[in-house]
């Protein structure tokens, strides 16, 4: 059994940097990090799209420093990482509604996606200003504008269909809930929770969630 979709719910960033005496802003910094030996890990088995939920649509309830924090450092990294993504043959993905993010912002997300548009390794997606149930809504908006609301039309509407169903979603920080993660792409997943927070993680672990996930009994309701 092959885990192709792995998705993390990247909880605990600002509990890290509290636990330390930190800003919250610096467990966003070392979260960033993470991702990046995540990803080299990941792109050396065979999972072929990684998820990572970073930003959702709730989180624009923190305070304004620390939403301003986030979107400012989109901005300063999101090129370079698909300009160093795409070395490696690895695509980048942003899922989530274009709503509330600036237009430039907006712009970075859609040129990072050209840049490694041709890609053919590891997918790297991230669900940035990301809902579930928002990205079903969308869905359905559109396959209803096309006359016919069929579970395969809003299949085809989500953000990026062609992002496969999630074999396995991973939550950090000891959170034990989806909290709106791809919510239609979830529908068979297995789960797991750890209890470590997501700026504690390392590479080591992808191995360790390839190992557990094998040992899974998947039977899709038969």
């Amino acid at each position: 059994m092959t885990l192709t979709h792995l998705g993390i719910i990247a909880d605990g960033n600002r509990r890290w940097a509290k636990e330390r005496g930190l800003p919250s802003v610096e467990g966003h910094k070392k979260g960033l990090d993470v991702i990046g030996d995540l990803v080299k890990a990941a792109s050396k088995t065979d999972i072929k799209y990684l998820t990572f939920y970073v930003f959702s649509t709730e989180n624009w309830g923190r305070s304004a420093d620390e939403v301003s924090y986030i979107m400012k450092l989109a901005e300063g990294r999101i090129l370079k990482y698909a300009e160093k993504l795409a070395q490696n043959n690895a695509r980048l993905l942003v899922l989530g509604s274009k709503n509330k993010l600036s237009p430039m912002l907006a712009s970075m997300i859609e040129k990072a996606e050209k840049i490694t548009a041709e890609c053919t390794g590891i997918t790297v997606c991230f669900c940035f200003n990301y809902g579930g149930e928002q990205e079903i809504a969308d869905a359905a908006t559109i396959a209803a504008d096309e006359g016919e609301i069929t579970p395969e039309s809003i299949r085809k509407h989500l953000y990026h269909p062609e992002v496969p169903d999630l074999d396995m979603i991973v939550r950090t920080s000891g959170e034990e809930r989806i909290s709106g993660f791809m919510l239609w792409r979830a529908a068979y997943s297995e789960f797991m929770f750890m209890k470590k927070y997501f700026p504690e993680m390392e590479a080591e672990d992808i191995k360790k969630i390839i190992d557990e996930y094998e040992n899974r009994n998947r039977r899709f309701g038969k």
